[in-house]
């Protein structure tokens, strides 16, 4: 599948894509910003999580809470998301509604801060602490998208600490402290806007360049620390968290080749192989066969600097105990690291992929989101157009050395939950971590 790709960049360094498609009369429109957690600094964690919610609360021109209503009232669906090294913001709408759509994302780009007051900060604040409460602290295995991360990556990291932050950074968060933060990452040079679906190429630019050309690049942002890491933990790392839950979960992790390297599709494509879907080594093994797990899956965090991470999420059943559970994992990474993949999986493992990538495709919504990514990550959104070439091209010669040098014990991280059921109720947690560097 091969997808329209058109470019351009406007004077204050916005970089913007265009990717026409009459198939049905919508139209997406997808901005990211290259800030996440990464991008925070001790004591003041949270920010770019924080500013998801505060993008939708007006400015100079936008009442609080009209982003919704405008978008809402034009047939049209929004949100935004946060992660490591991103933030993004998207709309898909009904095609005449294209121009509405780009002039709320460029009053919040060009003019949130003059709208910007201590009650807003205050009450995102709440909803953003609240969330946490009920996404993470109070749900079943909720904290393990930030243990594991914190497990994987050295304290001095970017991407160690918390995506969501903590109370206490949250609570210390000032408004000059907010202010600073949006005006040093929220900025065009800084953005990609993708447009996908059904629109007119030159009205869509004509209308970027109304409603984006007058808001001023930023002032630069600061590099991110060192980002590389050795190819393994060099040695086993594991942590023991004891929780409100009713099954035994063991979440094991490899440091992996960073997402869009050479190495990284032999990594995805053995990710597939060990937990895509019921046909996968770990659930036919593990669900089906020995029934020592009820859920069994694996994929990539897919981040594009420094390392990535491959996980395998393996749910207990309730007779199995946590030592059955560890033993059986182990021993279908050994195994696969002693006997290889077959042609036969590595087929399977790329068809499934390609399939998965040309579906999304044909979305308005998720072909914007993938141009933004590809080009916020490599400066060229027409890297999307490789993506079923370079998967086609993995060997099984690939797939075996990436298992030979990736999955071995000494590159294994392993976050394991267990019912809190016979402990102490001081005892909520027992680490053990080997050295790593």
């Amino acid at each position: 599948m091969h997808i329209p790709i058109e470019t351009f960049r406007l004077p204050n360094g916005l970089l913007c894509v265009l990717s026409e498609d009459h198939t049905a009369p919508l139209v997406a429109v997808n901005l990211w910003y290259h800030v996440g957690s990464a991008n925070e600094r001790a004591g003041r964690t949270g920010f770019a999580h924080l500013f998801e919610h505060m993008l939708f609360q007006g400015s100079a021109n936008v009442g609080s809470n009209e982003h919704f209503e405008f978008i809402q009232r034009a047939g049209g669906t929004l949100n935004g998301s946060t992660w490591l090294d991103r933030t993004n913001y998207y709309e898909t709408v009904p095609s005449n509604q294209l121009e509405l759509t780009l002039w709320l994302e460029a009053n919040r780009m060009g003019y949130l801060l003059p709208a910007m007051t201590q009650a807003k900060l205050d009450t995102q604040r709440d909803v953003v602490q609240n969330e946490r409460r009920w996404s993470v602290d109070n749900q079943p295995y909720g904290t393990w998208w930030e243990r594991l991360p914190a497990l994987c990556f050295p304290p001095q990291h970017p991407f160690h600490h918390s995506l969501i932050g903590s109370f206490a950074d949250l609570d210390a968060a000032s408004l000059e402290d907010i202010s600073l933060f949006f005006s040093t990452y929220y900025t065009p040079d800084n953005a990609v806007l993708s447009i996908a679906g059904d629109f007119d190429p030159a009205e869509a630019r004509a209308m970027i360049e109304r409603h984006f050309g007058g808001i001023p690049r930023g002032a630069g942002k600061p590099p991110l620390p060192e980002m590389s890491l050795p190819e393994t933990f060099g040695g086993a790392l594991r942590e023991v968290v004891a929780d409100d839950v009713m099954l035994p979960r063991l979440f094991l992790a490899v440091r992996s080749p960073a997402f869009g390297t050479n190495e990284f599709y032999a990594a995805s494509v053995c990710g597939a192989i060990l937990g895509l879907r019921k046909g996968s080594r770990l659930h036919k093994a593990l669900v089906r066969e020995q029934q020592v797990a009820a859920e069994a899956t694996a994929f990539t965090y897919d981040l594009a600097k420094g390392a990535d991470l491959l996980v395998l999420d393996v749910t207990a059943r309730p007779e199995t105990t946590v030592e059955q559970l560890e033993a059986a994992v182990a021993e279908q990474l050994d195994l696969l690291i002693e006997n290889g993949v077959t042609n036969d999986e590595i087929a399977r493992a790329v068809t499934l992929i390609e399939t998965a990538m040309v579906e999304a495709l044909q979305s308005a919504g998720d072909r914007a989101d993938k141009l933004s990514m590809f080009a916020t990550y490599f400066g060229d959104p027409t890297v999307v157009n490789e993506q079923s070439a370079r998967y086609q091209a993995v060997t099984t010669e690939q797939v075996n050395a990436f298992a030979r040098k990736r999955l071995v014990p000494e590159n294994r991280a392993s976050l394991i939950y267990v019912p809190r059921e016979g402990q102490e109720a001081n005892e909520s947690s027992d680490l053990a971590m080997a050295e790593a560097p």
